[in-house]
């Protein structure tokens, strides 16, 4: 009985995971744009609708300062 060999030689792919810098490139870029979206529309600014009105006041002095 004959012996079968089978020699497999790997491809040739100079792939380097471009796919994978890829896909996080445009995750990166949709969380940029996903956040300046977001401070833009003011999720990320509670005070300023806020309707808080705070008041102060100074009071003058009872005497005035000596004058030499």
């Amino acid at each position: 009985m004959a012996d079968t060999i089978i020699t497999n030689t790997p491809g040739t792919s100079n792939d380097g995971g471009s796919a994978g810098w890829i896909v996080a490139l445009v995750i990166v870029l949709v969380v940029i744009v996903g956040g300046v979206l977001a401070y833009q529309k003011g999720y990320f600014h509670s005070a300023k609708d806020s309707t808080t009105n705070i008041q102060v006041t100074i009071p003058n002095p009872i005497t005035p300062a000596p004058t030499n």
